[in-house]
């Protein structure tokens, strides 16, 4: 901390401390067999709070994990000058030191009022934290992200909370582009400012003059449009849909967790559904093309959204392909298999000479993926065959 710190002005430091999917096991299952998983993480925190108050700092961290242990949960809105080691006190400490919990849920139904609630009670500041959805979806989620801001929003104003943070996440390798972002961007921002009015009419006004700067429209429309898509697919699924995890889906034999259930939909989705999604993908991509953004950032954002739809659409023909396959539908096959082929290699061009206009990395982590679907075309059958159950 004391190399990294003094690098941040802010005041308030995020620790983390969220999915502790390990703890009880290892090193620590002996402690935490004997005095219990939730003490041993509250002490765990209590250390990382003298450590970061000393510092001049007041810690953040995830709320996911103490909710699990109400009876403690008290125990944080006690943390203050007096948890400081024996002999520091005269350090210099932010004046607040109290910790701030970082209350995250990202579906539509997630319970915020009941969650903050808990923090309010044991009188912990707390920041509510929604999502945009957009993550393993590649063109977004949109009425699942509009329910969990707004839910958010809700519970935030209601409880008191003292922030409200709007994440967006990039599982998988992040493949969606910022542009698909924007529109829950500005979602989330209205409703952090009023929790009831959020109009989406001017949402998509704002969208075009201050985002995409674009006086048709048209870039905001398709974006907006394109989150909705997913549903006529007509399955839903936890953090993700099949338009973003058909194509970024791993390897099987890599165990990966991100995009894990991707070659597996074909199964679960009649070709009806698939080809009508496609359609509305399409319908979308023509709105793009009659866009006029005046900006180079606001032509940047339009190409991103053109090529987040070619990759859904992609995701489209995979299920198809794979459908095809598995019926024996030899002519079928070859004729999906070579048009994907050519738009795959089209879109792995494209996807490298896009991201570097907006990023520092390299293509090599996050569109692995593209490659990873050509091999499957090329190999054929197997590829249902270890997508099965």
């Amino acid at each position: 901390y004391d190399e990294l710190l003094p690098n941040f002005s802010s005041e308030l430091f995020n620790i983390g401390a969220d999915e502790t999917w390990d703890l009880g096991k290892g090193q620590s299952k002996k402690l935490c067999d004997r005095i219990g998983k939730g003490r041993v993480y509250l002490d765990f925190l209590k250390k990382i709070h003298r450590e970061v108050s000393v510092r001049g700092k007041r810690m953040m961290f995830w709320g996911d994990i103490i909710l699990k242990y109400p009876k403690l949960i008290r125990e944080l809105g006690k943390l203050g000058r007096g948890a400081l080691p024996h002999g520091r006190a005269d350090r210099q400490v932010s004046p607040t030191m109290s910790v701030i919990a970082l209350n995250w849920g990202y579906e539509a139904n997630h319970p915020f009022e009941k969650e903050a609630a808990q923090f309010a009670k044991a009188k912990i500041p707390f920041y509510v934290c929604p999502g945009t959805s957009t993550w393993m979806t590649l063109v977004g989620k949109h009425d699942n992200a509009l329910a969990n801001l707004r839910a958010a929003a809700k519970a935030g104003k209601k409880f008191g909370a003292l922030g409200y943070l709007n994440t967006d996440w990039g599982d998988g390798g992040h493949p969606q582009p910022l542009a698909v972002s924007w529109p829950l961007f500005a979602a989330g921002a209205a409703l952090a400012w009023n929790s009831k009015a959020l109009d989406e009419k001017n949402l998509l006004n704002v969208l075009s003059r201050d985002v995409f700067e674009d006086p048709t429209g048209k870039v905001a429309a398709a974006a907006f449009k394109l989150g909705f898509a997913h549903q006529k697919l007509g399955v839903k699924a936890l953090n993700e849909t099949p338009l973003g995890t058909v194509i970024a889906a791993p390897k099987p034999a890599e165990r990966e967790l991100f995009c894990r259930n991707g070659l597996k939909w074909f199964a679960k989705i009649p070709a009806k559904k698939i080809l009508a999604t496609l359609k509305e993908i399409q319908k979308q991509r023509a709105t793009l093309r009659r866009a006029n953004p005046r900006s180079d950032s606001g032509k940047i954002l339009a190409a991103e959204l053109e090529l987040a739809a070619r990759m859904a659409e992609q995701s489209c023909q995979f299920m198809l392909w794979q459908q095809a396959l598995a019926a024996g539908s030899p002519s079928r096959v070859e004729n999906l298999r070579k048009s994907g082929l050519a738009e795959l290699r089209r879109l792995a061009r494209d996807f490298d000479r896009l991201w570097p206009l907006r990023n520092k990395r390299t293509t090599e982590k996050c569109s692995p993926f593209l490659q990873w679907r050509m091999e499957d075309y090329r190999r054929g059958s197997r590829t249902v065959a270890s997508a099965n159950p």
